[in-house]
């Protein structure tokens, strides 16, 4: 029984827009940023202008930060697209901006002091 709600469940979850706006993340993810989004609920980019790497938590707000080279938050970045969008969508949104145009997502990002509180994994959604 606990197999066929769990089969439930995650089929009807597929359906719904966050459900497609996951899937559709999942798509465009390098096979490293899949397994990671997977097991820890973030992925790592690489900015196109300066090459910093950067980390996109789950979630569609204050979920991103740049990376030192041990691997730690060093600045947190709060950007967006515009609309109610499913979670997904905006993670995709945030990928390709730093990918392809990091230099306008940094202009227009709000910056943070990262926290542990503010990057704590809540659910998993990879």
């Amino acid at each position: 029984m606990r197999a066929i709600r769990a089969l439930f469940v995650g089929h009807g979850a597929e359906r719904t827009p966050e459900g497609r706006s996951l899937r559709l993340l999942r798509h465009w993810l390098s096979p490293a940023q899949r397994v990671q989004f997977a097991e820890k609920g973030y992925f790592e980019v690489v900015g196109g202008d300066t090459g910093r790497q950067y980390r996109i938590y789950a979630g569609a707000a204050t979920n991103v930060c740049e990376i030192d080279e041990n691997g730690r938050p060093k600045v947190g970045l709060c950007f967006l697209p515009l609309g109610d969008l499913p979670i997904g969508d905006v993670m995709l949104a945030q990928k390709v901006a730093l990918e392809s145009c990091e230099s306008g997502a940094l202009r227009v990002a709000r910056r943070f002091a990262p926290t542990g509180f503010s990057f704590r994994r809540s659910r998993l959604v990879g």
